[in-house]
């Protein structure tokens, strides 16, 4: 068997690409149908799809590489030649190194980030439920959630923020007591705000809602993030609705102002507000930041948050792809003695021929009224013989070098134990 992947994420492509080809987990099943209907029915497959990937792991006898692309690239309604420059293709030791750091949290737009490694296991869910995941991908996923563990147990890649966007979150934490209680509003749909979306849709916030210039890229970015949607125009009317406000946008000029926090504080009877400025120049005017009840934090704040344990994530990491590679390897062997099942199964049942057939004629003899020391002698001879006789066969080659070839073989398995 040989394992390959084909895939596109959030360093290969836009995120409107990216979009093309999300399925939703119950949409999983279905196309996992499709997929090997193209394939056979003996082709093993898993689709992995989250807001910063789509990736197709399969299993066969033969690679199938171009009928991969082929088919994701008709299921995105784009042709495989404007999809090629995104995509990335991996076969048996490196695609399953690929999937190993999927699972470990290595390969994401936020280094450890947890989540992907339920997203997995969620796409192999639904792999195993139609039928589609077999013994190669079962081993291979199982291997690869078996790592993810060591590495997170083992090293500290979760342990420090290490983006602007989970300093965010973390900072937002110390203010609220529980994350999943707050509303949360993403001012902008870049990469910026999707990656810090992400960090907060970790944390299961009450409402998300999404503002952008471009209201159809806010929509776009809102459905992935399962996300509400607002007219950027409705902002300083809807201020007060929000607990936490992270923006990032390419505004020349700030979008919210002095007045409309202070309006807004108002409203919520002075409750807090934590507010992320990640835009250069800014999208929030500084005076904010003297508002009694506002936590405003810009890119200075944050990046000294970010580099606080930096030595500690660059060792974690290190110590992560040793895990990694040793979990690799221990698959690659597996995936080699795979290989030689069918030559294993063979030899079992030639085996099982002769011993069926010699227990036959020992009961015929017993039948008989022959001795049992007699009947013993004979079928252990009998059975002696049929083991040796094709290496006797060989070393009696009139080629001389067979009886050498056999010779090297022959030692090995039968003589092993006289050494």
């Amino acid at each position: 068997m040989t394992v390959w992947a084909l895939g596109l994420n959030h360093t290969t492509a836009p995120l409107d690409l990216r979009g093309r080809f999300a399925f939703a987990i119950e949409q999983v099943g279905p196309v996992l149908d499709g997929l090997r209907h193209s394939f056979g029915s003996q082709t093993e497959a898993t689709i992995l799809s989250t807001c910063n990937r789509t990736e197709i792991y399969c299993a066969s006898q033969e690679i199938a590489m171009p009928q991969t692309l082929q088919w994701l690239a008709q299921s995105g309604g784009v042709s495989p030649d404007s999809l090629h420059d995104h995509i990335y293709t991996m076969v048996d030791d490196q695609a399953a190194r690929h999937a190993f750091r999927v699972a470990s949290g290595l390969d994401s737009m936020v280094l450890g980030e947890p989540q992907i490694l339920g997203q997995m296991k969620d796409a192999v869910r639904v792999a195993r439920e139609v039928g589609a995941l077999g013994s190669t991908l079962h081993q291979m996923f199982q291997r690869s959630f078996a790592v993810a563990k060591q590495v997170r147990s083992s090293t500290e890649i979760g342990a420090h923020s290490i983006s602007m966007s989970a300093a965010s979150v973390r900072l937002a934490a110390q203010l609220f007591e529980d994350l999943s209680q707050i509303h949360v509003l993403f001012v902008g749909a870049g990469e910026m705000i999707e990656l810090c979306a992400t960090h907060f849709a970790a944390k299961t916030p009450k409402s998300m809602v999404v503002a952008n210039r471009t209201q159809e890229r806010g929509e776009r970015l809102a459905v992935q993030l399962q996300a509400d949607v607002m007219r950027l125009a409705d902002l300083p009317d809807r201020l007060h609705e929000f607990d936490a406000v992270i923006s990032c946008t390419a505004s020349t000029l700030p979008l919210i102002g002095l007045g409309a926090v202070e309006r807004a504080l108002k409203k919520r009877r002075n409750r807090p507000m934590f507010m992320v400025d990640l835009a250069v120049p800014r999208d929030i005017e500084p005076e904010v930041k003297s508002l009694r009840d506002v936590y405003l934090y810009t890119v200075d704040d944050l990046s000294q948050v970010v580099q606080t344990g930096q030595a500690s994530r660059q060792a974690a990491v290190a110590e992560a792809e040793v895990i990694i590679d040793a979990g690799v390897q221990s698959f690659v062997n597996w995936l080699d003695q795979r290989s030689d099942v069918p030559l294993i199964q063979q030899l079992n049942q030639q085996a099982e021929m002769w011993r069926a057939a010699e227990l036959q004629k020992a009961h015929k003899l017993l039948a008989k009224g022959e001795s049992i020391d007699a009947v013993l002698e004979s079928m252990s001879k009998n059975l002696t013989h049929k083991m040796l006789h094709g290496a006797m066969s060989e070393l009696h080659s009139d080629d001389a070098q067979a009886r050498q070839q056999a010779r090297s073989a022959i030692e090995p398995f039968f003589l092993r134990h006289s050494r």
